[in-house]
């Protein structure tokens, strides 16, 4: 037998994560190493472990799989992350890129094209729609054309202050952007103080005139 995948699932359905073990274990080439249901939990496990793979539930009680990838690799960027998730939509796709994930696959997924996912990611490939990651691309270069005023700012940051300048609280973004609620206070609080404000209903204020949100 040849080299063997290393595999580590984080997912908070304990049937999703049997039903992965089974359908992997059974292709002889992939061994899964550890798994989880919490992202605190993963997030600890995974550097220790070393796996070749990560796959990554995007939603989890307890932050977002997406967040985990940005962690680990921010450790071990040789591990690769493979977000498994219900959603399909745009700001999960850009979370995901931006969190260095290798793939974004949807649970719908037949086993067969999962397993080859995890083969091509293990390999180095990229899973990744290239239209897909243009357009995160373009996003990012669009942050020279915003007002002045919110030129300090990263991409992350502005994207949250347009959900704050919404009236969403900080759960809400958190959700709306696979983003564990800490990382979003931290955020606010980092957006604040660069524009020299105290409360975020004054960041509302603001944004609402530099963005033109009615």
């Amino acid at each position: 037998m040849g080299v063997v995948i290393r595999v580590y699932l984080l997912d908070d359905h304990e049937v999703v994560r049997r039903g992965l073990t089974d359908l992997l274990e059974s292709q002889g080439d992939i061994e899964v190493v550890g798994e989880s249901g919490l992202a605190r939990e993963a997030g600890a496990r995974i550097p220790a472990l070393r796996p070749d793979v990560m796959i990554l539930d995007a939603r989890l009680p307890d932050g977002s799989g997406i967040d985990v990838c940005r962690d680990v690799r921010a450790v071990d960027p040789a591990v690769k992350g493979l977000v498994l998730t219900s959603y399909e939509d745009d700001e999960a796709l850009f979370a995901a890129i931006m969190a260095g994930a290798s793939g974004y696959v949807l649970k719908q997924v037949r086993g067969t094209d999962l397993v080859d996912a995890v083969r091509r990611v293990a390999a180095g490939q990229s899973m990744l729609d290239p239209a897909v990651t243009q357009r995160v691309l373009d996003r990012i270069r669009s942050g020279v054309e915003q007002p002045e005023e919110l030129k300090g700012l990263t991409d992350q940051e502005r994207r949250i202050l347009e959900h704050i300048a919404q009236g969403r609280t900080n759960r809400e973004i958190a959700a709306e952007m696979f983003l564990a609620e800490k990382t979003v206070k931290n955020y606010v609080s980092s957006l604040l103080a660069k524009l020299g404000l105290e409360r975020r209903t004054q960041a509302a204020v603001l944004a609402t005139r530099l963005l033109g949100r009615s």
